[in-house]
């Protein structure tokens, strides 16, 4: 297992990669190969746990000379059974066995031979005693090891996986699939990446690109032997048949990116600000929610000037919070209906820190609008602020996931019922729904039992109402297909192919203007479905369809599925290889 270290997104892991290869090399004396190709024939090595002390360090051989390497590690030893487990003693290579050069004497060895192997070749694997120095003498040893095999160096970060990759081992998805398995730290993130580390998505996808690659042979053929050959159906009816084909596939294909989407809010987090005027309880919340003073918590207003930023796992999800400065209208800005000017004296860093706020809210994935009940002159009451209001209005318009926390709760006087602050905040936001409206206290529990939340603050049932909203957010959408697990495992698309499915969505809608097809702004058909009518159109209008460009679009489309998979002659494969290999560590 990975030590806490490398138990972390591995799209930070190329400079750290190049930091860690760069010690080895420095340690070790090695040069690496870097011309960026896979150099199948040759046999790499690397140290496949965390490096530091442990108990157990895994070293991973692949290659033609995996044996050769085992030959001049435990000399005069037979190679263990394939698969089974063998305790052997490391030397020296090119010595004979003494205690002199010992590397390490209970080694844990196991040999898979290619190609029914991780990587598709001969790998061993030595699991030896974790103490660096160990670990530093064994690595040193490994390229002393090569002989008539070719040579031995140290592997490129990803590595291993390419070469899994180039013998079909693994596919482009669940090479991307077991990335995301290493950087899970939440139990959400390792369902979506467990998700993809099957081949189903690889299978839909190819069954897509066969679709089109049959309907654009349909075209070609057309194009060139419609004057020698009779066809059953007329070019209009061909080119309906396959519109409507097109049509069905397009409806997949949005909903697989829109679950996309939603799959980026497990892998990369669910974004969160806080908003609402200044003393209303917002840094007191994160702090309850974090369970530590992440945020300073003082009676004077404006205490937050900038975002401060924090991450915590609650209910298996990521979550990214924005603790914000509080939202108030500065003097000389207009009211919304310009009917008379009100505000407050602010300086430039604090509208500088409003501006901030309001920029983080809009870039959010979910907004918590905190309000609070205070006292006044006469008895507490919901203070609805007009800047806050206004601002979360505009979120909630916009389609933002807008909930509502009124703080202070334990300061309600008994004349103020829960369903009238209820009623009046969704007064203040229409469309506003009940269950997004929650109410508790932020006070510090002072009773012996100081981590326990105390009876009616609301909090437990706000996280829980949270947890609510994240299922809702992240939960799959379906088209008409009837597999409901594909759509679970859509969610599992990375932003690399929920970008080449748009593209790919984009080249069918242009195939479907070629053939005269009227595609609304959004990339949907219009109402004017492919019906028997259709063959009609072109002679109608006048037009004709160009073939070949239609058949072009369709290749097109094609390649953007092939480029997914990296497999199939539009498969473009290594454009996209270097991409996805470097966000692999050493090792893997």
């Amino acid at each position: 297992m990975r030590g806490s270290l490398w138990a972390i997104d591995p799209y930070y892991l190329h400079d750290q990669v190049i930091h860690r290869n760069l010690q080895v090399q420095e340690q070790l004396g090695i040069t690496f190969h870097a011309n960026g190709g896979p150099e199948l024939g040759s046999t790499i090595y690397a140290l496949s746990t965390a490096p530091g002390r442990a108990g157990i360090a895994v070293i991973r051989i692949s290659g033609p000379g995996a044996r050769s390497v085992y030959n001049g590690l435990s000399p005069g030893k037979t190679i263990p059974q394939p698969r089974y487990a063998a305790v052997r003693t490391l030397y020296e290579p090119h010595g004979a066995p003494s205690r002199q050069n010992m590397l390490d004497s209970n080694a844990l060895v196991l040999f898979f031979p290619g190609p029914r192997s991780v990587t598709g070749e001969d790998v061993l694997e030595l699991h030896v005693h974790g103490g660096p120095a160990i670990v530093k003498a064994v690595l040193s040893a490994i390229p002393k090891c090569s002989g008539k095999t070719g040579s031995i160096r140290y592997a490129e970060a990803g590595e291993f996986s390419r070469r899994a990759f180039f013998n079909d081992r693994m596919d482009l998805t669940q090479v991307e699939a077991l990335g995301d398995s290493l950087s899970a730290v939440t139990e959400q993130q390792r369902r979506l990446s467990v998700r993809g580390t099957i081949s189903n998505l690889t299978k839909r996808y190819e069954s897509w690109r066969q679709l089109l690659l049959s309907a654009r042979g349909e075209l070609e053929a057309l194009i060139d032997f419609s004057e020698d050959q009779h066809f059953d159906e007329s070019p209009a009816e061909l080119i309906a048949s396959v519109a409507q084909q097109v049509l069905e596939l397009q409806q997949s294909l949005q909903a697989h990116t829109r679950n996309a989407v939603r799959g980026e809010l497990l892998r990369n987090g669910i974004s969160i600000s806080l908003l609402g005027a200044p003393n209303a309880g917002k840094s007191s919340l994160l702090n309850r929610i974090v369970g530590r003073e992440a945020a300073i918590v003082s009676p004077e207003a404006g205490t937050t000037r900038d975002v401060v930023e924090v991450s915590v796992d609650i209910g298996g999800f990521l979550c990214r919070f924005g603790d914000t400065a509080g939202l108030r209208r500065a003097l000389n800005l207009p009211t919304e209906d310009k009917s008379e000017v009100r505000g407050q004296d602010i300086g430039i860093v604090e509208q500088e820190g409003i501006r901030r706020a309001k920029a983080r809210a809009a870039e959010s994935d979910m907004v918590i609008v905190v309000l609070s009940i205070e006292a006044d002159s006469s008895s507490p009451a919901l203070k609805l602020d007009e800047e806050v209001l206004d601002t979360a209005r505009t979120l909630f318009g916009e389609g933002r996931s807008v909930l509502i926390v009124v703080n202070k709760i334990d300061q309600k006087p008994p004349e103020l019922p829960t369903g009238k602050i209820t009623e009046a905040i969704q007064a203040a936001i229409p469309g506003l729904q009940s269950e997004d409206i929650h109410l508790l206290s932020c006070r510090p529990n002072t009773t012996p039992q100081a981590n326990t939340p105390f009876p009616g603050d609301g909090i437990s049932s706000f996280l829980s109402g949270l947890v609510t909203t994240f299922h809702a957010m992240t939960r799959a959408v379906s088209a008409s297909d009837t597999d409901a697990s594909i759509w679970q495992e859509s969610l599992g698309a990375t932003e690399r192919q929920r970008l080449l499915l748009e593209e790919c969505d984009e080249h069918l809608t242009l195939f479907l203007e070629v053939g005269g097809h009227a595609v609304s702004g959004s990339g949907h058909r219009n109402e004017s479905h492919v019906d028997q009518d259709t063959e009609h159109t072109f002679a109608e209008e006048g037009g004709e369809v160009d073939f070949v460009l239609a058949a072009e679009h369709l290749r097109n489309a094609a390649g953007c599925l092939a480029r997914i998979t990296g497999k199939g002659e539009q498969g473009d494969v290594e454009e996209v290889l270097g991409v996805v290999f470097e966000r692999f560590c050493v090792g893997k």
